[in-house]
């Protein structure tokens, strides 16, 4: 059986097999590094998509007919192949924003749940992974080439996590309404251990309401907040948007975590309302959380499958879109979308302003230690009429003031959103 072909939702090769005038067989990538992770790899092990798709690629449904003459003339008949959901021009995109930042792009359809585009960095060319597999598995090897940060990778998410906490603190009677906080940009916590946490540069936002304090970022006000959370009903919240479990993916992921439960301390719960502390997400389930606040509280199921084919182009089976839950009520996502609105309209995105589409979401900047290394993160969404793609962005482990995942969410919009 020849390996079947993996394409593009527009019909363009991703994966192919290319055999010669003696039979020999080569699995070939078009794209070389562009979709390494997600297409993954046929050789030192299965990866990627050619792992969890690999028994459809290796069975053949054309007519038995012309499978029974490919045999009697001792030829191999050709695997079925399948179509992916994934956007060739959106994720050249999404590479070249990312540019030379080790991390990761994942962009969704929210009303489908479908896969558009997934980059992780660093990256490897699968055409020459012979040259490079003795390295990657040696004790000098350091960066996780072949691990798909989309979906494996675990980091701190700094003030994207905000969006948790307002959930959290609206299911525990919050009223957005109602709500004021004082900052003057440092907030202490009398304790026996006294400590502070300070909002960026210490800038004191003043009188805040709600969306003030999400929009500028206020760890004073979302530090407060999780003071007065009740930590095994943070928890249960938390659980209830999908930490500790499984996504549901059609591909090998990590579940993002959290230490907040029951008896947690002073420190740990305003440490995790602000996205610090022992808190670990992936980029997916960031962008699944975005997908369900533009989509109005309905989460999707992502899948990346959109039809399996035969080698002649017949349909032998297809991959619908289906709901996966109600992450959120509609109550819920109508205030976040405001909320994530304002970051964009007043807040620490206003660069994703635009007159070609409506963007919102959270950014976050988390510390990973004092020497100022950060995650830099954007998960949101943007819209134009009845088009509408959510993402999450993380650059990893940079130096402060070096590289922002704003900016490579505005060139992924910009080029998305234009002419169109």
């Amino acid at each position: 059986m020849i390996r079947g072909d993996i394409l593009a939702s527009d019909g363009q090769v991703l994966a192919r097999t290319d055999v010669d005038a003696d039979g020999n067989e080569t699995r070939v990538y078009p794209f070389d590094n562009l979709f390494c992770h997600v297409v993954g790899i046929d050789s030192y092990g299965k990866y990627g998509l050619e792992l969890n798709y690999n028994f459809d690629l290796l069975t053949s449904n054309i007519n038995p007919i012309e499978q029974m003459l490919h045999e009697l003339q001792n030829e191999k008949n050709q695997g079925d192949r399948l179509v992916t959901t994934l956007d060739v021009s959106l994720q050249k995109t999404a590479y070249q924003a990312l540019g030379g930042y080790n991390g990761a792009v994942v962009v969704l359809e929210p009303s489908t749940g479908k896969i558009l585009a997934s980059v992780s960095k660093p990256d490897y060319n699968p055409n020459t992974i012979a040259d490079i597999w003795d390295y990657l598995n040696s004790e000098g090897s350091t960066e996780s080439v072949l691990v798909n940060r989309v979906t494996q990778g675990k980091y701190t998410p700094g003030s994207v996590f905000k969006i948790f906490t307002t959930v959290a603190w609206l299911r525990s009677g919050g009223d957005a309404d109602k709500y004021s906080f004082q900052c003057d940009g440092n907030t202490e916590f009398d304790t026996d251990d006294q400590y502070a946490i300070h909002c960026f540069d210490y800038e004191a936002h003043g009188t805040e309401t709600l969306e003030d304090a999400f929009a500028y970022s206020c760890n004073g006000a979302f530090s407060t907040i999780g003071e007065g959370l009740d930590p095994q009903k943070f928890s249960e919240t938390l659980n209830e948007m999908l930490f500790g479990r499984d996504l549901g993916l059609p591909m090998a992921a990590s579940q993002s975590s959290t230490d907040i439960g029951a008896g947690a301390d002073l420190f740990t719960r305003t440490q995790t309302a602000i996205g610090q502390g022992k808190t670990a997400v992936t980029p997916m389930h960031m962008a699944m959380v975005a997908s369900a606040v533009a989509n109005n509280g309905v989460l999707m199921k992502p899948y990346i499958a959109d039809r399996i084919e035969t080698s002649g182009g017949s349909k032998v089976k297809t991959f619908s879109p289906s709901k996966q839950k109600d992450l959120l009520s509609a109550e819920e996502s109508a205030l976040l979308q405001t909320l994530m609105r304002s970051v964009v309209e007043k807040g620490t995105a206003t660069a994703l302003l635009s007159d070609r589409y409506e963007a919102a979401g959270k950014t976050g900047t988390a510390e990973l230690d004092k020497n100022g290394r950060i995650n830099s993160w954007f998960v949101g969404y943007a819209s134009k009429g009845d088009r509408q793609i959510a993402i999450a962005v993380v650059l990893e482990d940079i130096q402060a003031g070096n590289g922002s995942a704003v900016n490579v969410t505005k060139n992924i919009f910009d080029n998305y959103f234009s002419g169109k």
